[in-house]
């Protein structure tokens, strides 16, 4: 096999999270994003140390396990949902074989197996979204073109592209609010002749479309992120916004400002065009206010499925101090709260840390403690021990530094709840390597659709 040379095949297997293998004559190929069973064309991109990488040009022949029609009009174009042909509960199945797989060797690679050579843990299966669409509770959209000097396109990346823009006018990932949003933005927009920043020129006004929608209580928070480079006045944005026919309501609309080279949503500054910079969202009775870069999980009511989970994983936390490690908004703190003696959260982004403080006030609960910092460093710092350690880290996982002194603490029992399997397989193997063992494990879906899946794994010192 040779770069540029284009084969066909059928897909025998996608590894997580959507690494499909191609085999041609004795060879694997690794081909993302296509589908088990899927026959395709495809050209070979990369080839070095024995491993070949294609790129997926087309799907000949549709997978068995695509039973459903497509329910948006840039499918397959666009990667956001790109399972959604697929039956859910085969979804499901996938995702839950993916994790296992993942899991299983991660666990023997670290030593913990029954007298057979299997791995010793018991894994618990997935639990699925309550809903397969309209679950997100935010959606970062994007200003390009759908295709070099086309017209201004508002939506999501074209697959496999860091440039082309497809119009999701009918995406079915978020509540049908968005969509009308989205629409009335990119209306007005076209209306005015607005351009969107080109990212090599560095020109150009408009960036992305930033929405938030409390599933539970409807709040709408609209964000339109540009650069300086104009000066419009967009009063007359913000009147069709507010007219238009919503099942929720727009609580405020922001105007941030943003020059950065880096093709990133952030603030150099907020401006605020209509009422307020956040909206509530309750979540097991609790109730959370959420700003704009507030991390909160996409799916309000799996997220409930989720902390419910980690709960009961986590079990009786009566009169011991919980450490709750990469505390996002203090969600899973204030649910430990009311069961535990303190509970001290740390979070690097200052502005969920100020989030989770005023959330753990309005809620009642005054024992919780939130500090804003690393917690590679914050660790150092606190004077505190815990009896019991709650880990959510980003996709990457934990900093590697930062495991050393998680494990020092010597708790008995840990829960890590990870949005990247293959991150938490790592981290698992350390671990085990450092006196613990995987007592059970269980997938909690809240991204159907999509490739991707959460996992919460309970760990404990080995006697």
């Amino acid at each position: 096999m040779k770069k540029g040379e284009i084969y066909e095949g059928v897909i025998e297997k996608v590894d997580f999270p959507n690494k499909g293998r191609v085999l041609i004559d004795g060879q694997n190929v690794t081909v993302k994003n296509g589908m088990p069973g899927q026959k395709i064309r495809f050209m070979i991109n990369k080839k070095r140390s024995g491993r070949v990488e294609g790129r997926l040009l087309e799907v000949l022949e549709r997978s068995p396990l695509e039973t459903r029609e497509p329910v948006c009009s840039i499918f397959p174009q666009c990667g956001g949902c790109m399972y959604q042909t697929m039956d859910y509960q085969a979804q499901l199945n996938m995702k839950k074989n993916q994790i296992r797989e993942l899991l299983d060797d991660a666990i023997k690679r670290g030593g913990q197996v029954d007298p057979e050579g299997n791995p010793d843990y018991l894994f618990e299966g997935i639990k699925g979204s309550p809903m397969e669409f309209a679950y997100r509770n935010k959606m970062e959209f994007s200003f390009g073109d759908a295709e070099k000097g086309g017209p201004l396109t508002l939506g999501l990346h074209k697959k496999g592209s860091t440039y082309d823009v497809l119009d999701a006018v009918d995406c079915k990932l978020v509540h049908e609010d968005l969509t009308k949003i989205l629409n009335c933005v990119l209306e007005y927009c076209r209306e005015q002749g607005f351009t969107y920043y080109h990212k090599m020129q560095h020109t150009g006004y408009l960036r992305h479309l930033l929405l938030r929608r409390g599933n539970t209580t409807g709040e709408i928070l609209v964000n339109l992120v540009t650069t300086t480079q104009l000066e419009p006045n967009l009063t007359k944005l913000v009147e069709r916004l507010l007219q238009l026919p919503l099942e929720g309501k727009i609580v405020g609309i922001l105007h941030i400002l943003n020059d950065s080279l880096a093709d990133m949503v952030q603030s150099d500054e907020t401006r605020i065009l209509y009422g307020q910079d956040f909206f509530y969202e309750e979540i097991l009775g609790l109730k959370f206010k959420i700003t704009p870069f507030s991390f909160f999980q996409p799916n309000s009511l799996g997220a409930e499925i989720l902390y419910s989970t980690a709960r009961e994983y986590i079990g009786d936390t009566k009169d011991m101090t919980v450490f709750d490690l990469y505390s996002g908004t203090g969600t899973i703190s204030q649910i430990l709260a009311s069961v535990a003696k303190k509970v001290i959260g740390v979070e690097i982004v200052e502005e969920a840390v100020e989030a989770a403080r005023e959330n753990a006030k309005r809620n009642g609960i005054d024992n919780c403690e939130f500090i804003a910092g690393d917690v590679l460093k914050v660790l150092d710092e606190i004077q505190e021990k815990p009896d019991y350690i709650v880990l959510d880290p980003p996709r990457d996982g934990i900093h590697p530094k930062a495991l050393p002194k998680i494990i020092q603490y010597g708790v008995e029992n840990l829960v890590y709840i990870s949005c990247k399997p293959t991150s938490l397989a790592r981290d698992l193997e350390v671990f085990l390597a450092n006196g613990y063992r995987v007592v059970k494990a269980v997938c909690v879906d809240q991204f159907s659709q999509s490739v991707h899946c959460e996992t919460v794994v309970l760990l404990s010192r080995s006697s």
